[in-house]
C-alpha cells in the first residue's frame, strides 16, 4: 500500500549509495511540520521531493470537497516525479505531512540533468514508476470490482503484513483510501468485530481471523 519505491531492498548497496550522493549535492533540505501542504495539485511542477523522515499523504480532492488518499509515503520513498515528463508541466496530486517531514528537495532541472547522465537515476525511476503503476492498478481494481467491506478486509490484511507502511489509521484516513465515508468503515469494522474477525480497542486493530478476512477480501 505504500504506492512508492523504496532504496532499499530493491537495488544493490552501491546503486543506493550512488544515488543518494548525487542528490546530496543538488539537494535542498526541508522540513515541515504535520499538516502542512507541500503540494497543491495543478500548481507548476517545480521539484521533486525525497523523504529522508516522516510521512506523507498524498491525494486528490472532487469538486464536492471528497477526498481520495492515493498513497501514504515513508523515508527512503519519493513523489511529484511523474509530473516532471507530463507536457502540461504541473502537479497531479496534493502532498500533506502527516507528521514532522524532513525532505530532501531537488529542483526540477536539476533533476533531469542527473535523468540524462545517471544510469542509477534511470533505474530507480524505472522501479519508482513500476511500483506506481502496479499500485494504481490495484487501486482501480478494488475501487471497481470489490465491496467496502471487501476492500476493507484487504486493507486490513495488507497493512499487518507491510512493516513499512504508517501503523495508525484513523477511519476517516481509511475511508478516504479506501474510496468511501467513514460511516461506512465504521459499520464494517463493526461487522468484522461481531463475526471474530478482528478485535478493537485503544485506537488499535488486531486480526483474530487471518483466514475470515483473507475470504471477505476475495468477494
Amino acid at each position: 500500500m505504500s504506492g512508492g519505491h523504496r532504496f532499499k531492498g530493491t537495488m544493490n548497496p552501491r546503486e543506493a549509495s550512488t544515488i543518494k550522493a548525487h542528490i546530496a549535492e543538488v539537494a535542498t533540505q526541508r522540513t515541515y511540520p504535520p499538516g502542512a501542504l507541500i503540494l497543491v495539485a495543478g500548481e507548476p511542477v517545480e521539484a521533486v521531493y525525497f523523504i529522508i523522515s516522516g510521512e506523507v499523504r498524498v491525494y486528490r480532492v472532487s469538486l464536492d470537497g471528497r477526498e481520495q488518499v492515493l498513497a501514504r509515503l515513508g523515508p527512503g520513498q519519493m513523489f511529484n516525479t511523474v509530473p516532471l515528463f507530463l507536457p502540461e508541466g504541473r502537479t497531479r496530486t496534493n502532498a500533506m505531512a502527516v507528521d514532522a517531514v524532513t525532505l530532501n528537495i531537488v529542483d526540477k532541472s536539476a533533476f533531469l540533468r542527473l535523468v540524462r547522465t545517471c544510469p542509477d537515476i534511470c533505474s530507480m525511476l524505472l522501479h519508482d514508476f513500476a511500483a506506481r503503476l502496479a499500485h494504481l492498478t490495484d487501486l482501480v481494481e478494488d475501487l471497481s470490482l470489490r465491496s467496502v467491506q471487501a476492500r476493507l478486509a484487504r486493507f486490513l490484511l495488507l497493512q499487518a503484513d507491510d512493516m513499512n507502511t504508517p501503523q495508525r489509521w484513523t477511519q476517516n484516513e481509511m475511508a478516504a483510501y479506501l474510496g468511501t465515508v467513514r460511516d461506512m468503515i465504521g459499520r464494517a469494522l463493526r461487522a468484522f468485530a461481531d463475526e471474530g474477525l478482528i478485535q478493537m480497542g485503544r485506537g488499535r486493530i488486531t486480526l483474530s481471523d487471518r483466514a475470515g478476512l483473507e475470504r471477505v477480501a476475495e468477494m
